[in-house]
């Protein structure tokens, strides 16, 4: 009886050290990321003047003027610029994504390989190398200073990403569903709709969660295509309303900014968090 029972207190204390050391883990993780994020919170409540440390004793003095100076200066416009930005953005590369993501998963043809390794190594290539080329091309179209082009640029840049972790989700899924689908006189597009999309969702999720925060936080490419300050986006924005007189930047406005900036991002992630994780699990698969 004492031979039985030795193994299973062992056992027991192993997983009870394990418990604590991933207890110990995620209150360390959770303290290095949640420190940042609740400090800039609470430097947004204070003036200018307590942040840079010109009033001794000020640290606590609380006050909103920063985020009413934000809305004075029409940020809620800059905020509504990329919001609108950031979701057309998000949806418009889920949609390319899935409909490229589930060719290259289920058509074989020539140079498929060729084709999606050509996909992957653009992920590679940052964008600022091909900033140039790209405005030339959108200056072309006419699609300079406009929302639609800013869109359709986050829209590029993002498809790689997309394009992969589709391919892979649609690779995941057997393709014997498919096969049913298709002898009960289901089309292409009522099969995806219909059939695998409860299994692609997660995929579509991350392609989406990742265009739009790439699409909410980027700042080049909205300084370059856009001129005209009623449609800037809000990294933009946060640029003019942060300098006070003789150039000083006002670091209350910018940590107020950069709270506003935070919260979508934050809400995002943790509604789609199961989405994310499974949606990037899915690249594990090998096809």
């Amino acid at each position: 009886m004492t031979a039985l029972t030795a193994p299973l207190s062992t056992a027991s204390s192993e997983s009870a050290v394990k418990r604590t050391l991933y207890l110990v883990g995620g209150l360390l993780a959770l303290v290095v990321f949640l420190t940042p994020l609740l400090w800039s919170v609470f430097r947004s409540v204070q003036p200018n003047a307590a942040i840079i440390g010109e009033q001794a004793g000020s640290f606590w003095q609380l006050t909103g003027e920063n985020f009413a100076g934000l809305v004075s200066a029409d940020l809620v416009r800059a905020v509504g610029n990329s919001l609108v930005v950031s979701v057309a953005s998000a949806v418009l590369t889920a949609v390319v994504a899935t409909m490229a993501g589930y060719g290259f998963a289920r058509f074989r043809f020539r140079g498929v390989l060729v084709l999606f390794g050509l996909v992957v190594v653009t992920m590679m290539v940052p964008f600022q190398a091909i900033l140039t080329p790209l405005y030339l091309q959108l200056n072309a179209m006419r699609l300079t200073d406009s929302l639609l082009g800013l869109v359709l640029f986050y829209t590029t840049v993002n498809l790689p990403f997309g394009v992969f972790v589709m391919r892979n989700a649609f690779a995941s899924v057997p393709r014997e569903l498919e096969d049913s689908a298709h002898v009960d006189g289901a089309g292409t597009v009522r099969i995806i709709v219909s059939v695998l999309r409860p299994l692609i969702v997660p995929g579509a999720a991350t392609a989406a969660l990742y265009a739009f925060l790439a699409s909410w936080t980027e700042f080049l490419g909205a300084l370059t295509f856009l001129t005209r300050q009623e449609l800037y986006t809000l990294p933009v924005a946060l640029v003019n309303v942060q300098q006070g007189a003789y150039g000083e930047v006002n670091f209350g406005f910018l940590v107020a900014g950069a709270v506003v900036a935070m919260i979508p991002c934050v809400v995002l992630y943790i509604a789609l968090q199961r989405f994310y994780v499974s949606g990037l699990a899915s690249g594990a698969v090998k096809g």
